[in-house]
């Protein structure tokens, strides 16, 4: 259930008590963002699971506290009763007895607030100068002559690296330039000592290093003097101060940070048991190559040997040679005139099957012209009686035929009209009459029409 959730009017409606109580939780962890409180431990215990539980107070007001064990176990330190001390902590509720605490995610000595606030001002003046710059770093020698270690004389952190070293490179020569690495003025001795190693120029490669500690101890390698010592560095400068979770002005101004001092050991020392191996796989490499080209230079030398032969084998070789080229010259010689006899003996037995034969083909003409003679003749006679026979029929039809049989044709002398109807006639009106033996005009004096067509 959340505080959107819950009743928004008085009334009768009833919620658990672990509901009420998320809700608490979850307004107050939105509504509080992590905060640094300061304050005076008491009551510290350190649970069978590894968690913290105390409280801080000061005059006025405690609050009780927990540190889950995935953030205690990077703490620097254990608080202890009495102790001033600042909490990164989120306000929260624990809600099975609906108590107010703070969940701690990080815890700090009272004034390391400030010794921060200085590391972080000098790191961005720093890196805008460009002390930091990845094109200014410098890779580690793959091989060194000699390697180079600044720290204490009695740090833990010198034993550790010189076992590191001892165990992977034996063979590397190293010198220690000891500064102290705690106290005042140490930032200073420590970069005295990167450019006496850069003066007397007896290593290849150096580490500065230091075990792990609060802030205060580890502030000397927060100091500009051996930053700008060690970016000013000819030689490649490794850093391993600390713990992995530590981080000093010196690891960003070396070429590279390492998380502890034994890593910084590692990174510039060649394995020895490496090298050897990698050894004994070159020589082997060696021995391979080598056997492979005398086998080839055996095998160049067997094929010489048989190419190496007698003058007088060679020019019998010759001979024979020069005999199959003979031979294969007539050949050559001969084979276009094989080859042209036989395109001509093709060519010619094609024209025979192609060539026409006139005698029949001429005799097949005169066929086709007796055939064309017989039928233009028989059309000539067919046409003649069809003309004949039009004539009698166009003799039948003809006028003159007619008039010949007693008829007569009157035509209108005015409209050159023949007349047909006896109305048409008109007394005093020219009339053509044609007869069988020529034609008349005549005038008719006077017009009788008759009913009947009879004659």
């Amino acid at each position: 259930m959340t505080p959107d959730s819950l009743p928004s009017q008085s009334g009768d409606a009833v919620i658990p008590v672990s509901a009420l109580n998320r809700a608490i939780s979850t307004m107050l962890e939105r509504s509080f963002p992590l905060v640094w409180v300061s304050g005076e431990v008491s009551n510290f215990t350190r649970a069978a699971s590894g968690h913290w539980y105390f409280s801080i107070k000061d005059a006025n007001a405690q609050m009780r506290c927990v540190m889950f064990r995935g953030r205690a176990q990077y703490a620097e330190f254990t608080p202890r009763e009495g102790d001033k001390i600042e909490v990164r902590a989120l306000v929260t509720m624990y809600e099975p007895r609906g108590e107010l605490q703070l969940n701690v995610e990080a815890v700090r000595r009272t004034g390391q607030g400030r010794l921060y606030e200085a590391f972080l001002r000098l790191k961005a003046q720093l890196e805008s100068e460009g002390l930091f710059a990845a094109e200014r770093k410098r890779a580690l020698p793959v091989h060194p002559r000699g390697i180079g270690i600044v720290t204490s004389l009695q740090a833990a952190a010198l034993r550790d690296v010189l076992t590191t070293l001892a165990r992977r490179a034996p063979h590397v020569p190293i010198v220690v330039y000891p500064a102290p690495v705690q106290g005042a003025g140490v930032g200073a001795k420590l970069a005295a000592m990167v450019e006496a190693a850069n003066a007397r120029r007896e290593v290849d490669v150096l580490i500065v290093c230091r075990g792990g500690g609060s802030i205060e101890d580890l502030w000397a390698f927060n100091e500009e003097v051996l930053a700008r010592a060690i970016a000013a560095s000819e030689l490649p400068v490794v850093s391993g101060v600390g713990h992995e979770t530590d981080f000093t002005i010196a690891d960003f101004a070396a070429d590279v940070r390492a998380p502890t001092p034994t890593a910084a050991a590692e990174l510039v020392s060649p394995q020895r048991v490496l090298l050897l191996r990698e050894l004994d796989h070159r020589h082997a490499a060696l021995a391979r190559g080598f056997g492979r080209m005398m086998e080839r230079r055996a095998q160049q030398l067997d094929w010489l040997a048989r190419r190496l032969v007698s003058p007088a084998e060679r020019l019998a070789r010759q001979r024979a040679h020069l005999r199959q080229l003979a031979s294969r010259l007539g050949a050559a010689g001969a084979r276009p005139v094989r080859d042209a006899r036989a395109h001509f003996a093709l060519v010619h037995f094609r024209w025979q099957r192609r060539r026409p034969d006139v005698a029949a083909e001429r005799e097949h003409l005169l066929r086709l012209a007796q055939r064309i003679g017989g039928a233009h003749e028989r059309r000539a006679e067919r046409e003649k009686a069809r003309v004949s026979e039009l004539a009698a029929r166009l003799q039948v039809l003809s006028p003159q035929r007619t008039l010949e049989r007693g008829y007569a044709a009157l035509i209108d002398a005015q409209t050159g009209r023949a007349v047909r109807a006896p109305n048409a006639l008109k007394p005093k009106r020219p009339l053509t009459v044609h007869l069988a033996q020529g034609s008349a005009d005549v005038l008719l004096a006077d017009v009788q029409p008759r009913l009947s067509d009879e004659f």
